[in-house]
């Protein structure tokens, strides 16, 4: 009996936090896609972008729900049956958030295709997703969060860093602006451009000690987290720019140096969310 009581009482006690964490959830997912939600490029492309593509990113952002959630979640989680619960919730938030805020711009309504009803709520469902299993992580005070974090992995820590790049190059990769700068740019400004991402990659969590940065110890070469973390991360947020660019078909038709030199200019954005997704999250 003494332990259905106890069970019966973290039920209990887990019942709210996991309301708190799908408020959360709601706040994240507005405060995280609100910017793509109210960009007339999402608008379009939610009629405009090819279906297929459009799937793959669906399906593309499951496993990736997934693995934040084992990383932050609504609440603490102990197999991957809840990790897909978290995630399922959190994309039912986005789709939910989403669709009330696209209507109440007026940009859903009756008489509209449900063609492109579904593409445009679909679309802006991945970042309000995201947003909403993040919310955790950013609107947490953490004082009825009790449970200490998972230990960070090498491949945790890079997966987070896919993250951080994947969010923000949702927010540019469709503008028209990444392309004029691309053909705007010469190879020394690309050159230069990767020289600075990776530099400020690497200086977000490593040089200018910011709060969640990673301290090197006395005995550690410089080099070492530039060659386990920056680069790599760097590496990561340029596919991230690749992947996102071609999803919102910028790479059509195109050229390979054009390609190339978009894909620099992107992953610029993205190397700083990659880098500040490990201080943050």
């Amino acid at each position: 009996m003494g332990g259905i009581k106890a069970s019966e009482g973290d039920e209990t006690a887990a019942s709210p936090r996991f309301l708190v964490g799908i408020g959360r959830g709601i706040g994240g997912a507005m405060l995280f896609a609100l910017p793509m939600q109210m960009t007339m490029e999402m608008w379009e492309f939610g009629f405009l972008i090819d279906r297929w593509r459009l799937l793959l990113l669906l399906l593309l952002v499951i496993p990736l729900l997934v693995g934040i959630s084992h990383r932050l979640g609504f609440e603490k989680t102990f197999c991957w049956k809840d990790d897909m619960r978290d995630a399922t919730i959190a994309y039912g938030i986005g789709i939910v958030t989403s669709a009330m805020t696209l209507t109440l711009f007026k940009l859903l309504t009756a008489d509209m295709p449900i063609d492109e009803m579904a593409g445009k709520i679909a679309l802006q469902a991945v970042p309000a997703s995201i947003g909403a299993l993040l919310g955790r992580s950013q609107l947490g005070s953490g004082k009825d969060d009790p449970e200490e974090e998972r230990p960070a992995s090498y491949g945790s820590e890079l997966f987070l860093m896919a993250v951080g790049a994947l969010f923000l190059n949702l927010n540019m990769a469709p503008t028209e602006e990444m392309i004029l700068i691309s053909y705007k740019m010469t190879p020394w400004h690309a050159l230069a451009t990767i020289c600075l991402s990776i530099a400020l990659m690497h200086g977000f969590v490593y040089a200018v000690s910011f709060k969640g940065g990673h301290e090197l110890s006395s005995d550690t070469p410089w080099w070492h987290a530039l060659i386990r973390f920056t680069l790599p991360g760097y590496v990561i947020a340029l596919v991230i720019s690749l992947y996102c660019l071609w999803t919102f078909g910028r790479l059509d038709g195109g050229a390979l140096m054009p390609a190339i030199e978009a894909m620099i200019v992107l992953a610029f954005p993205g190397a700083i969310g990659a880098a500040a997704a490990r201080l943050i999250l």
